[in-house]
């Protein structure tokens, strides 16, 4: 395990969660630098009733980085109850980091407390401690509130979203910045685009630390289409859009998936109106390098492989491993 290189993932969801899975393996310095807009679920609900930060992606990013021993630790907070009256939906492992808030009497050693529980491999790290709300506003002028009205559109879905933006604006946590100019390397994705990953750049001060920062950007593209948020978007439009919010900066290498998914696995999605992402090369400007790899995982879901992944980052960083 290499415990020089510092690695930054920047995203939120399920999306990074096989990434830190499979890096876990081979690094010891790994931040998760998580988005805190989330307000849907089980995070909404304790967001609203108690004011808490959305612990669902923290808890998320901290079972990926447990031990693999802690099997059955990840399994117990990764628990969702399905009846009860005030138990139903919730989860396990957000109530759990709500308890650990108010016996801690912060958020932030909350989360230290539970890193600690877990030992993890690296740190999970909120992208600020501010509450906030995501806002969406269409092609067609309509403006959606909320994180999970744009996730998961309640209007018609095949409008284009034209902007997002976070308000009232967050404080970035200074310790994001300091992560961010001491990286060697910084991962962007995978995850939902507009509710995942861009609101981490909507944060102030980020994109500032991103454009100083030495460290090389990587960016991981999603494997699929959302409706309601990348209809129909190749490679280069994600990476455009990336670009949009991200400014100046540069980045370096967009990694994307060559390997074409079964019709079996496929058909799951034709529902969801998903569609696998192309990878239009001709239209990525040369500055960014794409590295094209086979990255999905063995089984019904399209998802990105942890060890697949992993090892496309080893490469890129010229490790050699045993």
């Amino acid at each position: 395990m290499n415990k020089k290189i510092k690695i930054s993932i920047i995203g939120g969801g399920s999306g990074i969660f096989p990434i830190l899975l499979g890096l876990k393996k081979y690094f010891q310095n790994i931040y998760a630098i998580v988005n805190m807009a989330d307000d849907g679920g089980s995070s909404g609900l304790l967001r609203e009733e108690f004011g808490i930060l959305p612990p669902g992606d923290i808890r998320r990013a901290l079972i990926a980085l447990s031990p693999a021993n802690k099997k059955i630790l990840s399994q117990l907070f990764s628990y969702r109850f399905n009846r009860g009256k005030g138990l139903s939906g919730h989860n396990l492992g957000n109530l759990i980091i709500l308890a650990l808030e108010e016996i801690t009497g912060s958020f932030q050693k909350g989360i230290q407390q539970l890193s600690e529980i877990f030992q993890i491999s690296g740190q999970v790290v909120p992208v600020s401690f501010s509450k906030t709300r995501l806002y969406a506003e269409l092609k067609n002028g309509k403006i959606i509130k909320g994180e999970t009205n744009i996730d998961i559109p309640k209007h018609d879905g095949n409008i284009p979203i034209k902007n997002i933006w976070l308000k009232p604006k967050p404080k970035v946590n200074p310790k994001v910045n300091k992560i961010i100019m001491n990286s060697d390397l910084i991962i962007i994705g995978p995850g939902d685009l507009y509710t995942s990953i861009i609101p981490n750049i909507l944060v102030p001060g980020l994109k500032n630390s991103l454009k100083k920062t030495k460290a090389k950007i990587v960016y991981f593209v999603n494997l699929m289409t959302k409706f309601g948020e990348t209809n129909n978007f190749q490679a280069s439009d994600f990476l455009k859009t990336i670009k949009k919010y991200l400014g100046e900066r540069k980045i370096d290498f967009l990694i994307v998936n060559n390997k074409k998914p079964s019709l079996k696995q496929l058909s799951q999605y034709s529902k969801e109106t998903a569609k696998i992402v192309e990878i239009d090369e001709k239209n990525i400007p040369p500055e960014t390098k794409v590295i094209k790899a086979n990255l999905l995982r063995k089984g019904n879901l399209i998802r990105h492989d942890p060890l697949k992944s992993a090892k496309v980052i080893t490469k890129l960083l010229k490790i050699k491993l045993k």
